[in-house]
């Protein structure tokens, strides 16, 4: 109970001095998202972008993907990068479908079977990229990252375009789209990218600190890439993306800094009040979020550490403990409810008469108030900010999907650490990806308004 209590305490330490710094940012104005016009929206954009899509069995998507991108999207300076595999000619087809005859679409077949991995389908996407610069002549101004399921906002390139103007890289807002089949296992991903993407990450940017890539409505300058395609190359790689890390666009985000690069993360709303965020469906089966966030601990706590090592900044080094806490974070969590177990146990034998001769220190009664205090805090704080996203019922769900997002915590820290010492002893790195099977451009619920 003491280990525990000591760990809980300094996440919430933790967690509440990121509250603070949100706090402090909100009353002065600078937690305050932005504003593009109509107009500004579908203005062209100030070079040319090329857009980066990986897609492995990915048919039941890839076509909603690409025609509502070319829909919304009025400029004609991108081009739309599909990588597809010749031994999936589902999510070819689909891809084609999807394109129709609009010259803003590249369907890139990979020369290798899929599936590889994503940071490797992403590299024959730049191969490519850099040899139609060869053979037209021109520059790309940025690429963008997304994935087979996003549903994108017509503002995106043009918030991107224009924020390249001073910055190497830019990453836009995530949003969950709420899943009435899956409330508990879908939803809880509306709970941690809303106070991530809202405060996490506004704090973070506010500090200076570097901002890691969501590998969704995040945009880096061509030139950016290109030098992270050089240091890759001297490090023997194919290009920009690690093809041997889960977490490659994570890894890429934080490259930019370390490249000498500035980042920023940038909320802004449209002309109708509306969040310029990338829309999707997240997993809403235990098993495939397990499997997503067990690839996201794997990659960022155990790969990120590994590759990167540690920052000396305090607000990078901050960030970086942040990120990957999530082993601890599972063991911990785990250990708690156990001890819920145990006590529930023993307030049976309780009741039935036995008496315990153990007691309790004063110092530990104190830590276990601050703990419920600090609990109490928490579901606070996701409450409010799910419900100012997603309504004031989706406020009171997520207090309710604690135990849940928990849970899936727990056996997902075991899993990546399972996984990591498999590496360790010398299994290859594959791309274990989440099937989707709904697009949601079937949602007849509009993005919600930001603040």
């Amino acid at each position: 109970m003491l280990f525990a209590a000591f760990w809980f305490l300094l996440g919430a330490i933790d967690d509440i001095a990121v509250d603070l710094c949100w706090i402090w940012l909100r009353l002065t104005g600078r937690a305050c998202a932005g504003y593009v016009s109509r107009e500004a929206a579908a203005a062209p954009l100030g070079g040319r972008a090329a857009v980066f899509i990986a897609a492995w069995q990915e048919e039941q998507v890839i076509g909603h993907t690409i025609h509502h991108a070319l829909s919304v999207w009025k400029q004609a300076e991108f081009i739309l990068y599909v990588g597809c595999y010749g031994n999936d000619p589902a999510t070819i087809s689909a891809a084609m479908a999807g394109a129709g005859n609009d010259p803003r679409v590249r369907i890139v077949i990979h020369h290798n079977a899929g599936p590889t991995t994503k940071a490797d389908c992403l590299n024959r996407l730049y191969t490519a990229l850099c040899d139609d610069e060869r053979r037209y002549g021109y520059r790309f101004k940025s690429i963008v990252l997304h994935d087979s399921e996003d549903m994108v906002h017509p503002a995106e390139l043009a918030v991107i375009d224009g924020a390249l103007s001073d910055a190497d890289f830019v990453q836009l807002p995530v949003w969950p789209e709420p899943q009435p089949g899956s409330p508990w296992i879908g939803g809880h991903y509306a709970d941690e990218f809303t106070e991530s993407h809202a405060k996490s990450l506004v704090v973070r940017n506010a500090l200076g600190a570097a901002i890691p890539a969501a590998g969704v409505a995040c945009g880096f300058s061509r030139e950016m890439i290109a030098r992270i395609a050089g240091y890759r190359h001297a490090e023997g790689g194919p290009g920009p993306f690690a093809s041997e890390c889960l977490t490659e666009d994570y890894e890429l985000g934080l490259l930019v800094r370390r490249e000498g690069g500035r980042s920023r993360f940038l909320r802004a709303r449209d002309a109708e009040g509306q969040l310029v965020a990338t829309r999707a469906y997240f997993p809403s089966r235990l098993e495939d979020a397990v499997r997503q966030k067990t690839r996201w601990i794997h990659g960022i706590a155990f790969q990120g550490w590994d590759r990167l090592g540690w920052d000396r900044g305090f607000a990078d080094f901050w960030m970086a403990l942040r990120d990957r806490r999530g082993p601890l974070t599972a063991f911990v969590l785990g250990t708690g409810y156990i001890l819920l177990v145990i006590e529930g146990v023993f307030g049976v034998l309780r009741l039935a008469g036995w008496h315990s001769q153990l007691a309790m220190s004063p110092a530990l009664k104190i830590m276990l108030l601050l703990c419920l205090a600090s609990s109490l805090w928490r579901a606070f704080v996701r409450f409010v900010f799910t419900a100012r996203e997603y309504g004031a019922l989706e406020g009171l769900r997520a207090v309710l999907r604690i135990p849940v997002a928990n849970f899936i915590t727990i056996v997902a820290g075991r899993r990546a650490l399972m996984r990591y010492i498999r590496t360790l002893r010398g299994e290859a790195v594959t791309w274990d990806k989440t099937r989707h099977d709904v697009h949601p451009a079937h949602a007849s619920k509009p993005l919600g308004a930001a603040r």
